[in-house]
């Protein structure tokens, strides 16, 4: 292969999600360990391509999740219950060091703005939003539509296409299954699709450039459907995931 990973972290658990914070250069990424109940946060340096902290939990184990980010602060949500899916409380932590800002127990974060997180206090019905201070928690001010608009994001997701371009230099002798997802970016053709041998499917990433098969990888194999989209671009990285706990970036 021509390429390899710039960045290549493997964690003790499924990625369950993950965010880029595009202010700060940083994605986020939440780790959840199916056989211990137990959930973990971790952070990299998308420049560097520095682990800047692993492992970060809090005292509830499971019920916790990752809430999304801003300006380089961490921002994770409690749930009303083990039962419901309605989140509750916000906890804030320093993007690169992992520590903890500041918590809200009656707060629950609505939507995240251009100018920060828009939260609700979940005892007070009708509900009133504010702008929170990402540094504090404080109340700003009150919520302002006119103002307080959706992020705009640098991510892009790959076509899902019912054929290979013929563009493409891919040969595999064995049966195809599904779509491809395809992204054409900086001259590269990235293209990821399943291989289907008696009965079970193997996900495959490929990177092509000028003809030439440049990278390429196996994503997780003996499965039995067929998976979601298995990769984005952010700016010039190729972003996915390998065998649900390994998460590897090349340059493009």
């Amino acid at each position: 292969m021509l390429l390899q990973p710039y960045i290549s972290q493997r964690f003790n658990g499924q990625i369950w999600k993950f965010v880029i914070d595009e202010q700060a250069g940083l994605l986020f990424a939440e780790i959840r360990s199916a056989e211990t109940r137990e959930v973990s946060f971790a952070s990299i340096d998308l420049t560097t391509g520095k682990l800047d902290f692993d492992n970060l939990s809090l005292p509830e184990k499971w019920l916790t999740g990752l809430e999304g980010s801003f300006d380089g602060i961490m921002l994770l949500h409690g749930f009303q219950s083990a039962q419901s899916p309605i989140h509750k409380g916000i906890y804030a932590f320093d993007g690169q060091n992992g520590s903890l800002l500041w918590s809200n127990y009656n707060f629950a974060i609505d939507e995240i703005t251009i100018n920060g997180p828009i939260a609700y206090n979940t005892q007070m019905q009708p509900p009133f939003y504010y702008l929170l201070n990402t540094q504090t928690g404080a109340t700003l001010r009150p919520f302002d539509p006119s103002i307080d608009i959706e992020q705009t994001s640098a991510i892009t997701f790959p076509q899902i296409l019912n054929n290979i371009p013929s563009e493409c230099n891919i040969f595999l002798e064995v049966e195809l299954a599904g779509n491809y997802h395809y992204i054409e970016h900086n001259g590269f053709r990235i293209v990821s699709l399943h291989s289907s041998n008696q009965g079970l499917l193997t996900q495959h990433l490929f990177v092509e450039q000028n003809g030439t098969l440049v990278y390429e990888d196996i994503l997780t194999d003996q499965i039995q459907k067929l998976q979601p989209e298995a990769f984005i671009m952010y700016k010039n990285q190729l972003i996915y995931i390998k065998n649900t706990r390994e998460l590897k970036i090349l340059n493009l």
